[in-house]
C-alpha cells in the first residue's frame, strides 16, 4: 500500500476484539511499522523546519532516575583509571533501557489477551535471556527480527510537534487540573484544542510529542517524594484509552508519540491498555521520560511548535527498547 493510499481508522480491520490493526498497511514482512510514513520526501520538507538554528536536547540524563518505576533495574555508571597515575579512564553503563528517557519497540508490548507482538508475532517466536551474536556477516534474521535495530538504522527524524497540555491549562494563570502523579486521563478534544491553540495544523509523518507535567512535577518534588515513585502502584496521567484517541492519532497519521510521563497513557488503564493499539497492531513507537521543559519554554517564547526532530535509537540488534538520543531543532 502507499502512503498515498492509507485507510482510516475506521477502514482498518478488527483483530478479534481489537478495533484499528494495521498489520497489512505496509505488507506482511514489515518492521518499521508507522516509522514508514518517514519518507524522504517527509524528512526533508521537516528540515525547513529550522529557522533560528536552536537546538534543544531532549533527553533526561541516563542516570535518572536513580529509583525507576514499574520495578525496573536502576542505571549503574562505573569509572576506573586504566592505570594509576596516568590521565586515562574508561567507564562503563549498565542500564534498563526503558528506566528512563526511552523508545519502546515493536517486542516490548503485543496484544496481552491474544498473546502476540505486531505482525501476529506469537511470544515464543523470540529468544529470551542473553543474546550473542558472533559473526556479524551471518546473523540470523529471524533472531533479531522486530528488534530496535531497525528505527536505528532508519532514524526516526522527520516533524516534530509539541503539545503543550501544562501551558494549554495554566497560561491564563490557573493551576493544572490534576496532579501528573495520579491517574487522569487526557481526552482526544483536549489534544485538538490544543494543537488548534497553539495554530497548529498535523501532516503526515509528524512526530507528536505532549507535554503533561511529569518532569515540572519531578523537578520541584522533594527527593523523597522522588523516591517514594517506586514503591508503590504507578498511577499517572496521560492520553485516554478510547476509539476517539485512536482515531485521533491514527488518522493524523503520526509516525510515533511520545511524552514526559512513564507512560503515554492513563495508568493504570481501566480497560485495554493503548498499548496493545500503538505497539501491537501499528507498530508506532512510544517515547516515555521524554524532558521537554526546555523545548516548551523555547516554544512558548517563539511561537512555534513545530520544528524539525532527529532520534537515533541505540543500534542494538534485536532489541528490544532504547533510550531515544533525541533532540528538537528550531
Amino acid at each position: 500500500m502507499t502512503a498515498g493510499e492509507l485507510p482510516t481508522f475506521d477502514e482498518l480491520p478488527n483483530f478479534h476484539n481489537y478495533t484499528g490493526c494495521a498489520w497489512d498497511v505496509w505488507g506482511k514482512d514489515d518492521q518499521l511499522g508507522t516509522i514508514n510514513l518517514l519518507t524522504e520526501d517527509v524528512v526533508r520538507e521537516a528540515a525547513q523546519e529550522i529557522k533560528l538554528g536552536k537546538t534543544i536536547c531532549l533527553n533526561w540524563p541516563v542516570n535518572f532516575p536513580n529509583k525507576p518505576l514499574f520495578n525496573r533495574q536502576p542505571p549503574r555508571l562505573e569509572i576506573w583509571t586504566k592505570r594509576a597515575g596516568v590521565p586515562v579512564n574508561d567507564d562503563s553503563l549498565h542500564i534498563n533501557t526503558q528506566s528512563g528517557t526511552q523508545w519502546d519497540g515493536l517486542k516490548h508490548f503485543g496484544v496481552l489477551e491474544h498473546g502476540v507482538f505486531y505482525q501476529n508475532t506469537p511470544i515464543d517466536f523470540f529468544k529470551y535471556g542473553h543474546l550473542t551474536l558472533e559473526n556479524h556477516s551471518q546473523i540470523d534474521p529471524q533472531l533479531i527480527k522486530y528488534g530496535i535495530h531497525n528505527w536505528a538504522q532508519h532514524g526516526i527524524c522527520g516533524r516534530g510537534v509539541l503539545l503543550d497540555i501544562v501551558r494549554y491549562y495554566t497560561a491564563s494563570g490557573s493551576p493544572l487540573p490534576y496532579d501528573p502523579w495520579t491517574t487522569h486521563a487526557i481526552p482526544a478534544e483536549v489534544l485538538q484544542d490544543c494543537a488548534a491553540k497553539q495554530g497548529v495544523t498535523f501532516k503526515r509523518g509528524d512526530i507528536l510529542l505532549i507535554r503533561f507535567g511529569f518532569m515540572q512535577r519531578y523537578n520541584a518534588a522533594t527527593q523523597a517524594e522522588r523516591d517514594s515513585l517506586s514503591g508503590k502502584e504507578e498511577t499517572l496521567a496521560g492520553i485516554e484509552q478510547t476509539e476517539d484517541t485512536k482515531r485521533f492519532l491514527w488518522n493524523n497519521h503520526f509516525a510515533a508519540i511520545a511524552s514526559d510521563q512513564p507512560a503515554i497513557e492513563r495508568w493504570p488503564p481501566p480497560g485495554p491498555h493503548l498499548h496493545q493499539t500503538l505497539l501491537g497492531l501499528w507498530g508506532m513507537p512510544i517515547g516515555e521520560f521524554f524532558d521537554l521543559e526546555a523545548l516548551s519554554k523555547v516554544c512558548a517564547e517563539t511561537g512555534r511548535y513545530t520544528f524539525f526532530f532527529t532520534s537515533w535509537p541505540l543500534n542494538v540488534l534485536g532489541g528490544v527498547a532504547s533510550p531515544p538520543n533525541a533532540a528538537a531543532y528550531l
